[in-house]
């Protein structure tokens, strides 16, 4: 239980640190050197709720129509989604921890958190293991992410809980959430992008 806050409360922390964010590839464009459509989308992205282009969007940036549509996607599944917020963000870092993203992770731990997750669950979630003592939505969001990667599909129990519990709609935005998240993790990594310098985190980066 300690081990699981300490990450936790560590995670918090590094969320407010105004260490910068570095990129081993793919350095930053800066403003004024970007071409009119990457400008574009760069405005989109920090006049919308996102308000910064930390993540993949620097990236994404490369092929800007590709950064206009999947921001755009991603906005609703970060923002409008029909899930709650606390196990849309549970399937965002089961996806972290699946791809080895350290900065995913770095930036949505704490969300989670945030959005009611309880800490031990983000610290069982990082470590790999099934968390202990979940929420019945909770528990689904768990098996159906984890059958959905492992298996390439769902079987008909955990669809059925899964559209009882959420919809038809939130079924969608459950997979959505997988799929998106996936794109951003790999970009992260393929990209190098790194969470502060020192930050303590629960696994290894992929490929690293």
């Amino acid at each position: 239980m300690k081990t699981a806050l300490r990450i936790a409360a560590m995670s918090i922390l590094l969320a407010g640190s105004a260490m910068a964010l570095t990129s081993e590839r793919m350095a930053q464009i800066p403003l004024d050197k970007m071409t009119p459509d990457q400008r574009s989308v760069a405005d989109a992205i920090m006049s919308g709720p996102r308000k910064s282009m930390n993540g993949p969007f620097n990236a994404w940036l490369r092929s800007p129509k590709l950064a206009d549509r999947l921001q755009k996607v991603g906005e609703y599944i970060r923002f409008d989604t029909s899930l709650d917020k606390r196990v849309n963000e549970m399937a965002i870092i089961m996806t972290a921890q699946y791809w080895g993203s350290q900065y995913e992770w770095y930036a949505h731990a704490p969300l989670a958190i945030k959005a009611g997750l309880d800490p031990t669950i983000v610290a069982a979630i990082g470590a790999g293991r099934k968390p202990d003592n979940m929420k019945d939505d909770e528990a689904i969001v768990w098996e159906f992410t984890t059958q959905l990667r492992r298996d390439h599909g769902v079987d008909e129990a955990i669809y059925q809980k899964a559209v009882d519990k959420f919809g038809e709609q939130g079924v969608m935005d459950l997979v959505a959430v997988n799929g998106y998240y996936d794109v951003v993790s790999m970009t992260l990594n393929v990209a190098h992008v790194l969470p502060p310098q020192g930050s303590e985190l629960p696994f290894r980066q992929a490929g690293r």
